[in-house]
């Protein structure tokens, strides 16, 4: 075995080595969630208003396929570190083939639920029949975005994170460059309008995933092989896959229903409300993802020491992995406390509706800073393989809290309250965060 590296460098060292290429391709990736829509913007607002509503489903994509990939890179750093090559080959077979299936089924299922799903918060027909151009193309490349997120993770497991830097970047890349050409039609191709925008993500989706295949079918030097041949599924293996998967599934996905519930209460004030919380959701992808960086590069790490017994180095690679993601939360609170009209205007001309943003933005961005326990504690406990607390975690900053106080203080205050109980649920969440983290560490560490 050639990981041993993972508990015998510095701390400091491993985790920038592991997260910076993946904060590198983190960053990208929101650059091109920003992009996307701003190109998008320019076509309408309907348009804008179109990829706000279809982006909870899309999350819920990303959210399948992320989680169950979460597990399979828990589940092989897990056996890496306790030295068991089998076992960890067997993990990356089944996870690539379970999440291609997973694949399949979203296409589908998300496909022939989207002209009810919209028609739930909105009338407006020409919003409808945008949004249903836009997802039926994006979700036919499910399983393309189900096996690249199987390979990034494998990848990632095993320390190779300037393989999915590569990846990650040639997609974002392709996706940024083919956005403008497909949607307003330059050189020799014809406009697509909000179709191109679909197709261009899809074809960047591609394009990741053969970086990968590239990578690994020119004979890419992996600690782990995936063997199709005589393969089958191992019940022991697919319980510890889905052990780890469903939560963080579950975590992922709960974003998705935060959206939708809260787009409900802001629909019965206005349009643009439901405008703005699309658009915020998109501009804090620029904090979130650069921390969900921090945390991809630091679950194989906390993985394969924790399987190796180095409870030591385990909570060293928690606090370093806080420090960092409060650093990011600290720069964006930074940012929308003093450029919030600006930011907002990257997707709107209408005064009132950059108004009411930049009011959103101001109070969201209050909770920031005490949001990054909550997402260094999330991560941790997925990488230890602790999906139950972690899932708990994300239960309270998505669901349990946030919209019982959206819809209260909306009552109170009109659409207002719903600005102020996203920052009143990260404070309290994060406390909740560092309870149930030191617990869970710790009665695993007695168990073991």
């Amino acid at each position: 075995m050639e990981q041993t590296y993972m508990k015998e460098q510095p701390i400091l060292k491993l985790m920038l080595r592991m997260s910076l290429p993946m904060v590198i391709s983190m960053m990208v990736n929101s650059l091109y969630n920003i992009v996307d829509s701003f190109f998008v913007a320019q076509i309408s607002e309907d348009a804008m208003t179109a990829l706000s509503l279809v982006y909870p489903v899309q999350n819920l994509v990303n959210a399948v396929t992320i989680g169950f990939g979460i597990g399979i890179n828990a589940v092989i750093a897990f056996h890496l570190g306790a030295q068991d090559q089998k076992k960890a080959d067997a993990a990356a077979a089944q996870g690539l083939v379970l999440n291609a299936l997973h694949g399949v089924v979203l296409t589908a299922g998300c496909i022939l639920i989207m002209p009810a799903f919209l028609r739930l918060f909105t009338s407006n027909e020409t919003v409808i029949s945008l949004g249903l151009t836009y997802s039926n193309i994006v979700f036919a490349f499910s399983i393309i975005i189900a096996l690249g997120l199987a390979f990034e993770k494998i990848f990632q497991a095993v320390g190779k994170m300037a393989v999915s830097m590569a990846a990650m970047l040639a997609g974002c890349i392709c996706n940024i460059i083919l956005d403008p050409v497909l949607i307003f039609g330059i050189g020799p191709f014809p406009e697509m309008g909000i179709s191109g925008a679909a197709l261009a993500t899809g074809l960047g989706q591609v394009l990741t995933l053969a970086v990968y295949l590239v990578y690994y079918f020119r004979g890419a030097l992996l600690p782990v092989r995936i063997s199709l041949r005589g393969f089958s599924f191992q019940k022991d293996m697919c319980l510890r896959l889905y052990g780890i998967g469903i939560p963080a599934i579950l975590n992922l996905a709960l974003p998705s229903l935060l959206i939708s519930a809260l787009n409900s209460i802001l629909a019965g004030y206005s349009q643009a409300y439901v405008l703005v919380l699309g658009v915020y959701y998109k501009l804090q992808t620029f904090l979130y993802l650069p921390a969900n960086g921090i945390v991809q590069g630091m679950r194989p790490l906390i993985g394969y020491n924790y399987g190796a017994g180095e409870h030591r180095r385990v909570r060293s690679i928690y606090n370093t992995t806080l420090a960092f993601a409060a650093v990011i939360m600290l720069a964006g609170t930074v940012l929308c406390q003093l450029l919030p009209g600006p930011l907002m205007g990257l997707f709107t001309t209408s005064p009132s509706t950059i108004e009411i943003g930049a009011q959103a933005l101001r109070i969201i961005s209050i909770g920031f800073l005490p949001s990054a326990l909550s997402v260094a504690s999330s991560g941790a406990l997925e990488g230890l393989g602790k999906g139950v607390p972690s899932l708990m975690i994300s239960l309270c900053r998505y669901l349990i809290l946030i919209i019982p106080a959206a819809f209260i203080l909306s009552l109170l205050t009109g659409a207002t309250g719903v600005w102020h109980a996203f920052w009143i649920t990260e404070l309290i969440a994060a406390v909740f965060s560092l309870f149930i983290y030191r617990f869970s560490v710790k009665e695993g560490s007695k168990r073991r």
